[in-house]
């Protein structure tokens, strides 16, 4: 299986690498693809019990190399990197073999000589409260993303009620899975802004403080574990739950609610009863400053509506790297304050990164995209985006090409 960490070869002909991003992907079907992509045209897609047979055994790696372009002329160069969590390994019976793989993960980042680091998924839920456990960091730092994730939620839920006519001052808002990161940074910026706030998580104690914290600022706060006990209904919804697997069965919602799901994975499950609410999918971003992987991933990492769409957390890091701001802007849990979204927010739309087009499973929900601005002169090197793996530089691990020598890779440094 060769070490758990990619040998990383820096030399001349590579430029810096300012960001990584660290992820993971949500489902067999996605981790099909990655894999099926990585071992190349020249072999047979394996078929899924192989798959979910060889995915454990594949160690944290670079994927492909990222480039992001700015409207004000920055560029930044990264690296996404896999840390090949099994999608039904989200569990907490996992944590300490998923701990692992963000830490083998971090370890390519900080090797490759990344500037700054976002966690993506699960990644972060992991690392939020645990920064010291990725060891010696260098001169990488390591944010969440999930400041801009969150300001990208409320954007989101912002242009919905406006599109619909709806008086966000008139709503009662129910945000599931309050007490984490993105949850409760979504109710400190939106309590304000709503008539009544409902907050549900399965930490108590978390929520006590949220709702404490919210009634101290005149905000008309109920809480629960149970989404049954409310004594109202909600007509916006935000669920930001850390669920292994899209299972939430929603209730006591209105039945022309606005639903944000913004889980990774998604929270809903297929099964749940909507009673005509409109669902989006939630914290998601558009760069329109141009944006392209090598070898080219798009439409196996990207499985969206539009172009150049990433999830908020992600986009951070980039934002981030365009601005020359190598910092932690996003750690630890409950920090996130209207003030810091804000802030995120103007880094974001300097560098060309907004919210993304409203959508949902069955399709987009709003018309209009930015189309994608790579391939215009200038934009980067002739050709990056149509090399395979080999190509790139990013060679594939014997697990992914039984028949390929072991690969020495190298990436940007």
């Amino acid at each position: 299986m060769g070490d758990s960490v990619a040998c990383l070869v820096r030399d001349g002909r590579n430029p810096p690498v300012d960001f990584a991003l660290i992820g993971h992907q949500d489902s067999w079907k996605a981790a099909h693809d990655v894999v099926a992509f990585l071992r190349g045209p020249a072999y047979p897609p394996l078929p899924p019990d192989e798959i979910r047979d060889i995915l454990p055994w594949i160690p944290p790696r670079p994927v492909c190399h990222v480039e992001v372009g700015s409207p004000v002329g920055a560029r930044a160069r990264g690296l996404y990197i896999d840390s090949f969590i099994p999608p039904d390994c989200l569990d907490a019976a996992h944590t300490h073999d998923n701990m692992a793989r963000v830490r083998g993960a971090a370890a390519c980042a900080i090797k490759a000589g990344a500037g700054i680091v976002s966690l993506g998924g699960f990644s972060s839920i992991l690392i939020e409260g645990n920064f010291e456990h990725l060891g010696e960091r260098r001169q990488t730092v390591f944010t969440t993303g999930n400041t801009l994730t969150v300001g990208f939620i409320v954007q989101g839920v912002k242009r919905r009620c406006a599109l619909e006519g709806r008086s966000l001052r008139d709503a009662t808002l129910l945000i599931v899975g309050a007490s984490g990161d993105v949850g409760s940074g979504c109710a400190r910026c939106l309590a304000p802004l709503v008539k009544r706030v409902l907050l549900n998580a399965r930490n108590v104690e978390r929520l006590r403080m949220l709702a404490a914290d919210l009634r101290a600022g005149g905000v008309e706060v109920e809480m629960a574990t149970d989404l049954r006990q409310f004594s109202t209904e909600a007509d916006v919804v935000i669920c930001a739950a850390s669920l292994a697997s899209p299972s939430l069965l929603l209730g006591r919602i209105a039945p022309d609610a606005l639903v944000c799901d913004a889980g990774y994975p998604k929270n809903l499950s297929p099964i749940a009863e909507m009673c005509g609410a409109t669902v989006f999918f939630g914290g998601l971003g558009q760069v329109s400053g141009g944006l392209r992987f090598s070898p080219d991933l798009r439409g196996v990492l990207n499985l969206h509506p539009f172009p150049d769409v990433v999830h908020g957390c992600l986009l951070e890091g980039m934002a981030l790297a365009l601005e020359r701001r190598f910092e932690p802007f996003s750690q630890g849990r409950g920090h996130i304050t209207s003030d810091r979204v804000a802030e995120i927010e103007r880094i974001a739309a300097r560098h060309g990164i907004h919210l993304a087009p409203l959508y949902n499973a069955e399709g987009p929900l709003e018309p209009g995209h930015v189309e994608p601005a790579f391939g215009e002169p200038g934009l980067g090197e002739p050709g990056l985006a149509e090399l395979g793996p080999a190509e790139s530089g990013l060679a594939c691990h014997p697990v992914l090409l039984p028949r390929c020598a072991a690969a020495t890779i190298h990436v940007s440094a």
